[in-house]
């Protein structure tokens, strides 16, 4: 089947077809729309090969799983919300749907600045780090490496709350591919430009290969330009290019600190053991040299008065950092997909089975998430279930809003975690502006039989009409009468058990295929 001739059809029965919107060796994607879910929009994606028997079809939908639920682990890996065969046996993602641009759509006619390449840097390296320490698929550790990272596998997106959002894009295609394609002809598959040396010799890969590609792609993104050129196109070419080719030194005119460019060609080590072990390393890098441009350099005097064998480039960062601020560097905050790790229950909550807001303060920013204590098995069972939201407002006798999050399993039935947001306080108010300026919250799991730290997290999405409703709640909220709150919360409590049996039997109608999200039933 031709690209032109999947328009306007419908998918699986459900996906509707709209338009083909990017094309390339992996497959084509289309913007459709998700009738079951009353036409929200999603992307696509139809791999270049099909799955023709049975290992291949078990292998894609592992690889499909994995993919989803590290887009599940990190807002800056691309969602996968389902997955399936069309009636060719041609495999396909439905991932989320976002406007903005790749890399090298935004670097085609000029270079990063520094400071703004530090900030997309330190994004791609979060989703990285979040893919190369892995996931638990089917209780084994999966740790996954992406295998073609370049500037059109990342996309920028604009985020109301976090600003600029990274989302990296295409997470196990490149292996499922390779793994279709060997299976019948031993052909290499990646983007050559970006292959590291070991991968074009086709040996079993780890993070460090990825590392090499983010090396030639930060590269590119400093200077508009790639690091080796090899004598002609070919794969011979690009190999002698990579075992045995130097990288071109950074021209003057790009202005880029001696310690970027350390950092860039160090990732270019034609060795794995020559390279940064791990992207943390990578993004305590770039902390540093972000402490390093914005404090004004150190002047011979006071220079004179630090011994001059403790004088080397990691003490002048630590002093340029103490001089800037008056004070000790400030500790780096760790994204959330590494901070609710460290997370405990407060001291001041009970531990029980209860559920309440809580604003996050990461490294991506203040984030809205919902701490949940449950039993342990219920916990484990929760993170294959299909994940609903809903927000009611009831403005009398007492504005509030009572936020209501599912948690539907098959066999299992619902979980119901509602809680209040009281729109008279300015807790309640900030928090719905939060939710919907940002569309995104995090549930945190902890278990009542160690409820010490966090045990697991997810990620839930708010629909686009209730974003705007809780925008508009939060700001109407501020010139209503207060009343009395726990009549409102018997209301609306009221009105939610009225609601259950509807919930309920919409989730039951959705495909089970995977841990996924439903809104707007």
């Amino acid at each position: 089947m031709t690209p032109d001739s999947r328009h306007r059809r419908l998918l699986a029965n459900r996906y509707q077809l709209v338009e083909l919107v990017g094309s390339g060796a992996m497959g084509q994607v289309y913007r459709a729309e998700d009738k079951l879910l009353g036409g929200v929009t999603v992307a696509v994606k139809f791999l270049s090969q099909a799955l023709l028997n049975p290992r291949m079809k078990e292998r894609f939908e592992r690889e499909a799983t994995i993919s989803a639920l590290l887009g599940e682990k990190s807002i800056h890996i691309v969602r996968v919300r389902d997955y399936g065969l069309d009636e060719k046996e041609i495999p396909f993602y439905v991932m989320e749907y976002l406007q903005g641009e790749n890399i090298s759509d935004v670097i085609k006619y000029r270079p990063l600045k520094v400071e703004r390449f530090l900030k997309v840097a330190r994004q791609i390296c979060f989703g990285l780090d979040c893919a190369h320490k892995g996931i638990i698929y089917q209780g084994e550790a999966c740790p996954v490496v992406h295998r073609d990272i370049k500037p059109s596998n990342v996309l920028l997106v604009e985020d109301p709350a976090l600003g600029e959002l990274v989302k990296i894009l295409d997470f196990g295609i490149a292996k499922l591919v390779q793994a279709a394609e060997e299976s019948k002809t031993q052909a290499f598959m990646g983007t050559l430009a970006y292959c590291s040396p070991e991968q074009m010799e086709g040996k079993e890969l780890d993070s460090r290969s990825d590392i090499y590609s983010l090396g030639v792609m930060m590269y590119e993104m400093l200077t508009g330009e790639m690091p080796l050129f090899p004598d002609n196109s070919s794969f011979g070419g690009w190999y002698e290019a990579h075992h045995h080719t130097k990288p071109h030194p950074f021209s003057a005119r790009y202005k880029i600190p001696a310690s970027l460019e350390a950092l860039v060609m160090n990732c270019l080590a034609k060795s794995p053991k020559g390279r940064p072990q791990s992207v943390d390393v990578i993004i305590r890098a770039i902390d540093a040299i972000e402490t390093e441009i914005k404090a004004p350099p150190i002047s011979d005097t006071e220079k004179t008065q630090i011994a001059p064998h403790l004088l080397n480039s990691d003490m002048e960062a630590t002093v340029v950092a103490q001089r800037g601020t008056g004070t000790a560097p400030e500790k780096r905050l760790p994204p959330v997909s590494e901070l609710y790790k460290q997370l405990d229950w407060p001291s001041d909550k009970p531990k029980q089975k209860i559920v309440f807001p809580h604003v996050l303060n990461a490294a991506e920013g203040k984030l809205a998430s919902l701490w949940v204590m449950l039993n342990q098995e219920d916990i484990l069972t929760r993170m294959s279930s299909i994940r609903y939201n809903q927000f009611l407002l009831m403005t009398s006798p007492h504005p509030m809003v009572l936020w209501i999050t599912v948690l539907y399993h098959r066999e299992y039935g619902p979980r119901w975690l509602p809680c209040y947001l009281d729109l008279k306080t300015t807790s309640g108010q900030n928090f719905a502006q939060m939710l919907g300026q940002s569309g995104t919250y995090w549930l945190l799991f902890f278990a009542l039989e160690n409820p010490t730290r966090c045990q697991h997290m997810l990620t839930a999405t708010v629909a686009p009409n209730q974003c705007k409703l809780l925008k508009e709640w939060a700001q109407s909220s501020q010139s209503l009468p207060g009343g009395k709150p726990q009549v409102t919360k018997r209301l609306l409590k009221q009105e939610l058990d009225r609601l259950k049996p509807k919930i309920e039997a919409k989730l039951s109608q959705v495909k089970p295929s995977f841990n996924k999200e439903v809104s707007g039933l």
